[in-house]
C-alpha cells in the first residue's frame, strides 16, 4: 500500500478519503488533543502525534522516503497577516510557522506528491503574493538539493464532486511526477463514473439526511434504508451512527425559527438582530445545496443552518452528512470542539477523488 503522513490532520476527514481510496496512513500529526482523539477512534492503525508540529518537523520523527504522499492544510492565519516586507523572507516570518514547519517536514521525507487544501482566498491574498512565495520556495531547486517539486493548483467546488454544499477550496498539488493537473482531473472523472456512475450526481440537502430519523440523547441512531445513491456511498454496514444530537435553543430563539421560511434569514423578523452573518437565522433549502459548512453549524445566528422543517439547526451528524462523512464515523469531545471537527474537515468524498487521482499518476509514472 502506498503510504501517506497527514499533517494538521484534525479528526481525519483528509485521512478518511485516502483511506477509503486504498492507501495506508502511517501517521498524523494534530495538535489539539482532544481532536486527536476523534482522529484515533476512526483510524486506529495510524500513529497519532499530538503535538505542535514545530516539535515533530525533525529526524528524530520523520526520514527520508517515510511516505509517498503528504497532505495537510496549514491554516492561514499567518497567510492572511503576511505584510508588505514579504518577499523579504516569508518562509522565516514567525507568523508564516505552520506553513515553515510543513515545508520542513516535506524537505526531511521528500515525497513523490504532496497536497495542500486551503481557503480559495489563499490565491489572492496580498494580490496574489503570498501564493506566489509558496510556489516560489517549493519550486526552488536550492531547498531540494537539486531536484524541486512542480507545483499546480486548482480551486475545486465540492458540489462538482457529488457532495451538497457550496464548499470552495484551493487544492495546490507539489510533484516531482510530471502531469497536466486538469487534464488527470478529467481522466479521472472518466474513470471513478466506471465504477460508480453517481459518484458526481448533483446531491440536495434533503437526499443527504432524509433517512436519519428524529435526534437522541446520546445521538446514537439506527439509520432507515438508504433512500438514494448518496446515502448508500456513506451508509454503515450496521445501519448505526453516532452524533445525531440536536442542540437545546432557548425560546427566543424556537420562536425567531419558527417565522423563518425555506431561505428566508434573520431579515423577515420583526424585531432589530444584531448580527455579522448575512445568512443569520436562515433556513435550508431541502431542494438545494448548503452553504459551506462552517464551525458555528449548531448557532442560529451563525449562518443558514436551521434545518429545512424542524425548529432547530442542523446536529452534528446531519452537518457530517453534508461534509460527506461516512456514517461509521464518530466524533468524540466537547458539543464545541465536534462542530469544530466538522467545519474544518476537508470532505472525505473529495479526499476520495484526490487519492483516485494521485494513485493513478503514481500507477503510470
Amino acid at each position: 500500500m502506498i503510504k501517506v503522513i497527514d499533517l494538521f490532520a484534525g479528526c481525519g476527514g483528509f485521512s478518511c478519503g485516502f483511506e477509503r481510496a486504498g492507501y495506508d496512513i502511517i501517521s498524523a500529526v494534530e495538535f489539539d488533543k482532544n481532536i486527536a482523539k476523534s482522529y484515533e477512534m476512526n483510524h486506529p492503525k495510524t500513529k497519532m502525534i499530538a503535538d505542535d508540529i514545530k516539535n515533530v518537523d525533525n529526524n528524530n520523527i520523520f526520514k527520508k522516503n517515510d511516505a509517498t504522499i503528504i497532505i495537510g492544510g496549514p491554516p492561514c492565519q499567518g497567510f492572511s497577516m503576511a505584510g508588505a516586507r514579504i518577499r523579504k523572507g516569508f518562509i522565516d516570518d514567525p507568523r508564516n510557522y505552520l506553513f515553515k514547519h510543513y515545508f520542513n517536514v516535506v524537505k526531511i521525507v521528500r515525497p513523490k506528491i504532496f497536497i495542500i487544501e486551503n481557503v480559495k482566498g489563499i490565491l489572492t491574498m496580498k494580490n496574489g503574493q503570498v501564493f506566489n512565495e509558496i510556489k516560489k520556495i517549493f519550486e526552488d531547486s536550492n531547498n531540494f538539493e537539486g531536484k524541486p517539486y512542480k507545483i499546480q493548483y486548482k480551486v475545486m467546488k465540492a458540489k462538482e464532486f457529488g457532495i451538497p454544499q457550496n464548499r470552495e477550496r484551493t487544492i495546490i498539488i507539489g510533484s516531482m511526477i510530471d502531469f497536466d493537473l486538469d487534464e488527470e482531473i478529467n481522466k479521472t472523472k472518466e474513470y471513478i463514473k466506471g465504477i460508480d456512475k453517481h459518484f458526481f450526481d448533483n446531491v440536495t440537502v434533503w437526499q443527504a439526511i432524509s433517512n436519519l430519523p428524529k435526534p437522541t440523547e446520546d445521538g446514537n441512531i439506527k439509520t432507515k434504508k438508504a433512500e438514494n445513491n448518496y446515502q448508500k456511498f456513506l451508509s454503515s454496514n450496521s445501519g448505526k451512527t453516532f452524533n445525531h444530537v440536536m442542540t437545546k435553543h432557548n425560546s427566543i430563539a424556537v420562536k425567531r425559527m419558527e417565522k423563518i421560511g425555506i431561505n428566508e434569514n434573520f431579515t423577515v423578523l420583526d424585531e432589530e438582530i444584531k448580527t455579522v452573518h448575512s445568512g443569520s437565522y436562515g433556513r435550508l433549502d431541502p431542494d438545494s445545496i448548503a452553504p459551506t459548512i462552517t464551525t458555528r453549524f449548531d448557532t442560529p445566528s451563525g449562518g443558514r443552518f436551521i434545518h429545512p422543517f424542524e425548529n432547530r439547526t442542523i446536529t452534528p451528524r446531519e452537518a457530517a452528512r453534508i461534509q460527506s462523512f461516512p456514517d461509521d464515523f464518530e466524533f468524540v469531545g466537547t458539543k464545541s470542539c465536534i462542530c469544530k471537527q466538522i467545519g474544518n474537515a476537508v470532505p472525505p468524498k473529495l479526499s476520495y477523488f484526490l487519492g483516485t487521482m494521485i494513485r493513478r499518476i503514481l500507477e503510470n509514472d
